[in-house]
């Protein structure tokens, strides 16, 4: 599961970028910074002219009884859900993040990321809401670096293949069923 996430340029010259890029894109719009709720304007990259391109969207598709919101996906079903089908087939989306945050049974906070630098890019698939842009995050079972604090963690994508994720239909089910990478974690 993966209920929140960070987003901070001060970490991370990658995340700066698409900063920079959304922010040329979208004057006047302001993605959310620091700690993503559901909910939130956050950047995510889709493909756009077939270019991987930053864009604004709000975390979470709206539940069919309008009363909240669901926020991730299992990336072992994703493809049977009505829900998600579409997207996952047709709007793949790379949620950039400095690392998502997790809690123990005790509830005590951590944020995961990879070691050796500050970004993390998490699998995800959006739609259209009315004129709104929303997305959610496809997870996992967790891998070693995660079991001890959450059974599930949301599919991290490597840098290298962000574009593969978004726009090579032949790879998707190949990456839905990988083991994400190692993960360091830090108490907040």
């Amino acid at each position: 599961m993966c209920g929140r996430y960070n987003f901070t340029v001060e970490q991370s010259d990658e995340i700066l970028e698409i900063l920079e890029k959304l922010n040329a894109k979208f004057q006047g719009k302001e993605a959310r910074m620091g700690e993503v709720f559901p909910t939130n304007l956050s950047p995510i990259l889709i493909e756009e002219r077939k270019e991987v391109s930053p864009v604004l969207s709000a975390w979470g598709f709206p539940k069919f009884d309008q009363k909240g919101v669901i926020i991730n996906a299992r990336a072992e079903t994703a493809f049977e859900k009505k829900t998600f089908r579409d997207s996952l087939v047709n709007r793949r989306c790379i949620i950039p993040s400095t690392g998502f945050y997790e809690w123990d049974s005790e509830k005590k906070k951590y944020l995961f990321r990879i070691e050796g630098t500050n970004a993390l890019y998490m699998a995800g698939m959006y739609t259209n809401y009315g004129e709104e842009l929303r997305y959610v995050i496809l997870t996992t079972e967790a891998n070693e670096s995660m079991k001890e604090v959450h059974s599930r963690m949301p599919l991290v994508i490597p840098k290298n293949e962000i574009a593969t994720w978004i726009m090579d239909n032949g790879a998707t089910s190949e990456i839905l069923r990988r083991v994400p990478p190692l993960l360091i974690r830090e108490a907040v």
